[in-house]
C-alpha cells in the first residue's frame, strides 16, 4: 500500500508536543514530507537552538510511522528555523537601561546565583545603577540572597500600563518571580508558561534608569535563554562553573548556544566558582578539591575571557543564607568578587567599543 503525504500527515498529528500540548503539524514543525514507496522522508523544523524535545520528537516520529503496515523506512532531518519577530510586534524593552548582562551556567549547583548577587552588589557599590532580574523561574533564590523574600512588589499605572515596582536593596533594584509564588510551593510550569513569567518580568518591570541589570538566567540550555538572548539590548553573557570536567563540558555547551549564528551573543568571560579551599588553620594551604584551573583552561581553548578565581569559604554561603551579599563585606572574600568584577566591567566596555 503506497501513501499520500496527507495520509503521512494524518498520522504525525497524533503525536503531541509535550510544552505546548499542540500536535506538531499544526505547530508548523512538519515541512516538506515526500513518500517514495515504503519510504518516508520529511523535515522537523524547531524554532529554538537548543529544543531539549528535538531527539525525542524525532524518536516518537519514527516510532509512530514504522509501526504502520507498509512503511519501512523513515529519513527525518532535523532543522532550526528562528522565528523572527515583527519589529512593530515587539514591546519596547529597558528603554533606559544601557547595558543588560546575563549570567549563566551550563548546570545547576555551581554557585551561579551567588555569582550574580554579587556581581549586581559589587557594580551598585560602585555608584553605577542597577537592577537584577531572577530569570531563574524553577529556582528563584535572589530574594534570599538578599533578604527580602517576604517583601511583595508594588503596582503602578504609569502612561494607562499597570507596571512592576522592584523591590529596592543594597543599591539593586530586584524583581523576582519567588515575590510572587508562596515559598514552600514547587513552580511546575511548561516551558511557554515560564517564559511568558519571564516575558513579563521583563516588560512590566519599572525599572527606570539602569547602567547595569543582571539576569540571573536558569542553568543549562532552555527557552528562557533565547528569550533573553533574542532582546537587542543584551551586551553579553557571563557563564559561571566549577573547575569539575563535568561541570565543564556543559560549559561548552553554553558557549555553543550563545555563539551560534542564530543567537550570536558575545560571552563576556567565565568565572571560576569554588576554584580551591583553604582552612582557617592553614591559611597558606590550598586545596583543589574540584580540580585545578579548569575553567581558566577551557577559556583559553574557546578563546573567550577568563574573569577570574573564587574560592570556598564558608562566609560566602552564610551571607547568602543571611541576604547579605559577601561583597558588601570589608575583607579579603568581598574583593574575590570586586576584582572580578571591575574585570567585566571592562569586558563590557571593550564589547562596546568593538
Amino acid at each position: 500500500m503506497a501513501y499520500t503525504e496527507d495520509q503521512i500527515t494524518a498520522i504525525l498529528q497524533k503525536i503531541i508536543h509535550p510544552s505546548s500540548g499542540e500536535d506538531i503539524v499544526s505547530m508548523k514543525l512538519v515541512k516538506d514530507i515526500e513518500v517514495k514507496g515504503t519510504k518516508v522522508s520529511f523535515k522537523l523544523t524547531f524554532p529554538s537552538v537548543n529544543d531539549p524535545l528535538k531527539n525525542s520528537l524525532k524518536k516518537a516520529c519514527e516510532k509512530f510511522l514504522l509501526d504502520v503496515p507498509g512503511i519501512d523506512e523513515v529519513d527525518i532531518q532535523v532543522e532550526t528555523q528562528m522565528r523572527p519577530v515583527s519589529p512593530k510586534a515587539e514591546p519596547e524593552v529597558f528603554p533606559q537601561v544601557k547595558h543588560v548582562i546575563a549570567i549563566s551556567s551550563g548546570k545547576g549547583g555551581v554557585g551561579k546565583s551567588t555569582v550574580a548577587a554579587n556581581m549586581a552588589a559589587a557594580f551598585a557599590l560602585t555608584g553605577a545603577k542597577v537592577g537584577l532580574i531572577d530569570a531563574d523561574i524553577f529556582g528563584p533564590s535572589i530574594p534570599k540572597m538578599f533578604g527580602v523574600e517576604n517583601e511583595r512588589p508594588e503596582v503602578v499605572n504609569k502612561n494607562g500600563k499597570d507596571l512592576i515596582v522592584p523591590i529596592e536593596k543594597d543599591g539593586v533594584k530586584l524583581l523576582s518571580i519567588g515575590f510572587f509564588v508562596s515559598q514552600d510551593d514547587a513552580t511546575i510550569w511548561r516551558g511557554p508558561m515560564a517564559s511568558n513569567a519571564l516575558t513579563q518580568l521583563i516588560t512590566d518591570g519599572d525599572w527606570g534608569e539602569i547602567d547595569y541589570l543582571f539576569v540571573d538566567l536558569p542553568p543549562g540550555t532552555s527557552d528562557i535563554h533565547i528569550t533573553i538572548s533574542q532582546n537587542k539590548k543584551l551586551s553579553g553573557a557571563v557563564i559561571v562553573s566549577t573547575p569539575q570536567d563535568i561541570a565543564l563540558a556543559d560549559v561548552v555547551k553554553g558557549i555553543s548556544m550563545f555563539q551560534n549564528d542564530a543567537i550570536k551573543v558575545p560571552v563576556l568571560g567565565l568565572i571560576e566558582n569554588m576554584a580551591w579551599f583553604t582552612p582557617e588553620e592553614l591559611p597558606d594551604n590550598k586545596y583543589y578539591i574540584f580540580g585545578k584551573g579548569g575553567c581558566k583552561a577551557l577559556a583559553e581553548q574557546k578563546h573567550v575571557p577568563f574573569l577570574g578565581h573564587i574560592p570556598i569559604i564558608q562566609s560566602i554561603r552564610e551571607d547568602a543564607d543571611t541576604g547579605s551579599p559577601a561583597v558588601l563585606k570589608k575583607n579579603s572574600t568581598a574583593e574575590y568578587f570586586k576584582n572580578i568584577a571591575e574585570a567585566l566591567r571592562i569586558e563590557v566596555l571593550r564589547n562596546q567599543a568593538n
